[in-house]
């Protein structure tokens, strides 16, 4: 998966990130108050390391676009190209199990999308926008080494309970 990720573009995304987290940050700092953007981000994040599949293949279309519409976007605004290209990374790679609960993750999201406010429900995708692009960076990326370890290790304990009983 080729993903070609730029300065312009990832402006955007921390942009979105900073109007997600102002309000928050703010208001009273609920926690639930960040369940909508968390949800998406987190599931826009494990997309990007869905390599061959339909969550994969949809953050690589939202990187591309984001990242044209912020070069486009960078040039019209100040006159000089935002095309500097950025190097990209992935967190890991996905194990069987890792993937069944992904599939549920997005299960989850997309119920919580389904039952949410219409601020709520852009909140969810702002986050899974903002994460699809950030997350190919090779330092978010990093950062987050430790979310799809996790995953995969959900999954197997998971599959270990199925098969054995045993936790």
């Amino acid at each position: 998966m080729t993903v070609a990720l730029s300065l312009g573009g990832v402006a955007i995304a921390l942009a979105i990130v900073w109007l997600n987290l102002r309000p928050w940050w703010k208001g009273g700092r609920d926690p639930k108050a960040l369940l909508p953007y968390a949800s998406g981000a987190g599931l826009g994040s494990l997309a990007t390391i869905c390599i061959g599949g339909a969550l994969g293949w949809g953050a690589t279309g939202i990187a591309g676009l984001v990242t044209s519409g912020g070069n486009t976007g960078v040039e019209k605004i100040t006159g000089t190209s935002g095309a500097a290209a950025m190097p990209t990374g992935r967190m890991g790679a996905l194990t069987p199990e890792g993937a069944v609960v992904v599939c549920l993750l997005l299960a989850g999201v997309v119920l919580l999308h389904k039952t949410s406010g219409k601020q709520d429900k852009r909140r969810i995708i702002g986050g899974f926008i903002s994460f699809a692009v950030l997350g190919f960076l090779p330092g978010v990326a990093s950062l987050l080494a430790w979310w799809p370890d996790l995953v995969n290790s959900v999954g197997a304990q998971g599959y270990t309970l199925l098969t054995t009983g045993d936790i």
